[in-house]
């Protein structure tokens, strides 16, 4: 895997670079396709998550709902 130049320092980036690959390989090698499912996906996570924290007490979540920035 070549090195990217705007790649964010860390370990993690190999693995994500993993991820986006088998991401595009499952659209059928379009891009736009692959970021569109994982863009919807994000946001059915977003949209259950949401819901988790009306669901679930503050005490039972040990307070990390509450510290979560808003985008």
């Amino acid at each position: 895997m070549r090195k990217r130049h705007n790649a964010p320092a860390g370990g993690a980036m190999p693995e994500i670079e993993l991820a986006a690959q088998q991401a595009i390989a499952a659209a059928g090698g379009d891009v736009v396709v692959a970021l569109v499912t994982v863009l919807a996906r994000n946001a059915e996570l977003g949209r259950e998550l949401a819901l988790s924290r009306v669901a679930v007490s503050n005490g039972f979540s040990r307070g990390w709902h509450k510290s979560r920035p808003q985008w």
